[in-house]
């Protein structure tokens, strides 16, 4: 992996981690339509990127984080039930389910019940005054519909935002509440993947990986801003109908390539 591709990866990681549309479905499906061979340093760029994501989010969202340790509490509950479920699974997942077809495919069936679920909340007011005054019971739930986000390709964006929909958020508290489970979420999966998957570096992948924590960093910032306008405005169904596209389009793509 060269220079473009870490440049190209690491944009699309940053553009698509809090976004409901899965980056690391759209990092498997960039680097497959690239020819980038999934080596050791390859898979391990890809998952330590995020730690620049989470920097963004972690910075742009300091005060709420400062705010009392309530938010750290019902955090911590929603994350339960994705630790666990995680830690049991992971082996399996990484062995059978981090493949193009099953990342189109989930990106498919997301895209629809986005566009269901944006429907849902068109008319709805909010039954929660803000995503810190969630009930300790509806943020556990949330966590569990996370679980779903661990298939490659659904996105945890989108399991949360669902979720979140799901238990009385409008729109933007849904992809707040989001934002905020993503800290301990993406910090607690990316080290146990880092830890899972030691790799000595190069002076030149150390540049490579140092490159990409800013890219990533960088692009996270600016799509999370535009999303949460985007939401308000438009709400989910366009990201809907983007991840069905995208999910068609490289399944009749590999179909092309076999």
């Amino acid at each position: 992996m060269g220079i473009f591709e870490t440049i190209i990866i690491s944009i699309i990681e940053g553009l698509t981690e809090f976004l409901p549309v899965s980056s690391t479905g759209h990092m498997i499906l960039a680097s497959s339509a690239m020819g980038i061979h999934e080596d050791e340093f390859v898979k391990t760029f890809e998952i330590a990127i995020q730690l620049g994501a989470i920097l963004a989010i972690a910075l742009m969202y300091i005060k709420r984080f400062l705010q009392g340790i309530d938010i750290y509490i019902k955090l911590s509950i929603a994350f339960f039930p994705t630790a666990v479920v995680g830690f049991l699974a992971y082996d399996f997942i990484k062995a059978y389910l981090f493949n193009p077809y099953v990342v189109s495919i989930s990106l498919v069936v997301g895209g629809i019940i986005l566009i269901l679920i944006d429907k849902k909340v068109v008319n709805e007011k909010s039954k929660i005054e803000s995503p810190e005054a969630i009930p300790y019971k509806n943020a556990f739930y949330i966590g569990v519909i996370q679980c779903l986000s661990m298939i490659p390709g659904t996105s945890r964006a989108a399991a949360t935002i669902i979720g979140g929909v799901f238990n009385g958020f409008n729109k933007k508290q849904a992809t707040e509440f989001s934002f905020l489970l993503a800290v301990p979420t993406m910090f607690a999966a990316t080290s146990y993947d880092l830890l899972k998957t030691p790799v000595d570096f190069s002076s030149y992948q150390l540049f490579l990986l140092a490159i990409g924590l800013v890219i990533a960093f960088i692009s996270a910032w600016f799509a999370v801003k535009i999303f949460l306008k985007i939401v308000e405005k438009y709400g989910f169904k366009h990201f809907g109908y983007y991840r069905i596209f995208i999910g068609i389009v490289f399944l009749i793509f590999m179909g092309l390539m076999k």
